[in-house]
């Protein structure tokens, strides 16, 4: 894989199957030994074919399904998975793998959004980022220790991130839509962490909790 590629879906799902299999919470009914990025021994699998920066994660034979597997009821086997899945289509391939018992859908509105992004100013030499709406400079557009200007980039310009947007909410409804027939997604609203947070702990706690 290229340095600053995207890693392959088939590699994500490996990355999560291997650290499952290791901690004993995704055990192998068959007793089958765990798949590593590199493992050859058991699975049948060339050394030349095993995954490295040259190969390709289609040459690994296909992982194993949910149903191949025992699940650990252990309060301790729990996990988030943070940015993976992003379409349905790797949720469905995930799904093959294990069983999701929740996915939060964390919603800002797009105008608080747009405000903390749009007046991000940065002094390019230090990488100091200012904020006009909560950390702006003493000097507007200039730097608090230097003096010098501050810039914009151009990839936090309004025009940008609205289009960033605008795409990433076609792409996330049939992921959402997936999780809604699931019975599995839970929304929390809110225009800062501050007060996301403790609402994702309380329904934690409701679920979850002994």
């Amino acid at each position: 894989m290229r340095t600053g590629g995207l890693v392959p879906d088939t590699m994500i799902l490996r990355l999560i199957h291997n650290a499952l299999t290791t901690r004993g919470w995704l055990v192998p009914v068959s007793g089958a030994e765990t798949l590593t990025l590199s493992s050859t021994s058991r699975t049948g699998l060339d050394p030349s074919q095993s995954l490295s920066h040259s190969s390709s994660p289609s040459s690994l034979p296909p992982l194993h399904t949910r149903h191949d597997y025992n699940y650990s009821d252990s309060p301790s086997a729990s996990f988030i998975l943070d940015g993976f899945p992003r379409t349905s289509d790797q949720a469905a391939q995930l799904a093959q793998l294990l069983p999701i018992n929740m996915v939060i859908h964390i919603h800002t509105p797009t105008p608080i959004v747009l405000d903390r992004i749009c007046n991000r100013w940065i002094h390019p030499a230090s990488g100091r980022i200012y904020n006009t709406t909560f950390n702006a400079p003493k000097v507007d557009r200039k730097d608090d220790l230097t003096g010098e200007a501050l810039i914009q980039r151009d990839d936090d310009k309004p025009e940008v991130w609205k289009e960033r947007l605008r795409g990433f909410e076609e792409k996330s409804q049939p992921l959402l839509a997936h999780y809604e027939r699931e019975g599995v997604l839970w929304k929390v609203e809110g225009d800062s962490s501050d007060e996301i947070t403790p609402k994702i702990f309380e329904e934690f706690q409701r679920r979850f909790g002994a």
